[in-house]
């Protein structure tokens, strides 16, 4: 099992990246959550992982925390939930906005998530208020990584707003969906990650 991995941010394709360790490279896929407190490409990163062994692919997760890591396990325990619902929940939820709706047991929010109706989110309530009692919500730890100086150029806000409908797509979101909620929210000097951000919570 491959727990940690510590490299350089090589490549950055929401919800993709790339982590070269000592000229390895490892693709990683992440929630959103993480994706917005990723590094500019270049920098050291250090992520905790989670492997999934499947019969026709070997696929790798990676978080910002450990406690992130700890929540998606316990998501992909769930009957019925797979590492992609794992992380369309925990990319339109922070983990401390999903302990709170277990704790007061609140479909609302569960339900915007794409792939999540009425009774499935009523259920994965019922199966997380056990396993979560001794979860607490707790101050946030991370900061946003900060816009970079300077403007980007024509092609570069086009390459934004292509990655960031994707990353929805990804999601569980449809297509016409994620282009409406990016187009939206378009503001010049935005990367994707604060499109996303944007156009998930919009959305939620």
């Amino acid at each position: 099992m491959i727990g940690r991995l510590r490299g350089t941010l090589a490549e950055k394709q929401p919800p993709h990246l790339i982590l070269d360790v000592n000229g390895l490279g490892y693709e990683l896929e992440v929630p959103m959550t993480t994706l917005y407190r990723l590094p500019s490409v270049g920098e050291p990163l250090t992520l905790h992982t989670h492997l999934v062994v499947r019969e026709d692919a070997q696929l790798l997760y990676g978080f910002a925390s450990k406690r992130e890591r700890d929540f998606f396990r316990e998501l992909i325990r769930l009957n019925g939930v797979g590492p992609k619902l794992a992380l369309a929940l925990m990319s339109s939820l922070e983990v401390d906005e999903l302990v709170r709706c277990v704790q007061s047991q609140d479909t609302s929010a569960l339900t915007k998530v794409p792939g999540v109706g009425k009774k499935t989110a009523e259920r994965l309530l019922v199966e997380l208020k056990d396993r979560f009692k001794a979860w607490e919500t707790v101050p946030a730890m991370f900061a946003l990584v900060p816009n970079q100086p300077g403007g980007p150029d024509v092609a570069a806000v086009a390459s934004a707003e292509t990655d960031a409908v994707s990353a929805l797509i990804s999601l569980g979101y449809k297509p016409q969906e994620a282009s409406k909620a990016i187009s939206a929210i378009k503001e010049k000097g935005l990367s994707s990650e604060d499109l996303i951000r944007r156009a998930l919570k919009g959305m939620i």
